[in-house]
């Protein structure tokens, strides 16, 4: 069950690999400036985790509007993450929670993936400049997309 909204959101400092290299993204980087949106999705290279962050790609420009940052978050290495996002031409920041420590603070774990493994299950946050939770979802099941509508919603207000 994810972590309710008006909870403080858990911080983290997380891998992300892209041209430039390894860097490090940490949530509370944009507390007092901006807010944040936390997309968490199973596993790169599969169909609905790849629109889903196409479309988000597509859509940046609204989300830079309602003044929000969008981190994606999965349990695969920052090096396949980029791989993906490369071939799929995805601009989004992506950060590896490989260890699945962030997955389980925002009690989003997915338990055995189809037989694999835990992995990271579908779901939203919006974070307040103020670092609190605004907005809470966790799809009923990995191939449910999140409600885009109630997240920029949730940024608006």
């Amino acid at each position: 069950m994810p972590i309710a909204v008006g909870s403080k959101a858990p911080d983290f400092t997380l891998k992300s690999k892209n041209a430039e290299g390894l860097k490090d993204v940490t949530l509370s980087a944009n507390f007092g400036k901006k807010q944040t949106v936390l997309l968490f999705f199973p596993l790169a290279y599969t169909s609905v985790c790849t629109a889903e962050l196409c479309d988000t790609t597509a859509g940046l420009g609204d989300y830079e509007k309602l003044g929000a940052d969008v981190i994606a978050i999965s349990v695969d290495s920052p090096f396949t993450q980029e791989a993906w996002a490369n071939a799929n031409k995805i601009k989004l920041t992506i950060v590896s929670d490989l260890n699945k420590t962030v997955t389980k603070a925002y009690g989003v774990l997915f338990p055995n993936l189809a037989g694999i493994g835990d992995t990271s299950a579908r779901a939203a946050f919006v974070i307040g400049t103020d670092g609190v939770v605004k907005y809470a979802e966790q799809t009923a099941t990995p191939k449910d997309l999140p409600n885009f509508a109630a997240i920029k919603a949730a940024l608006a207000k």
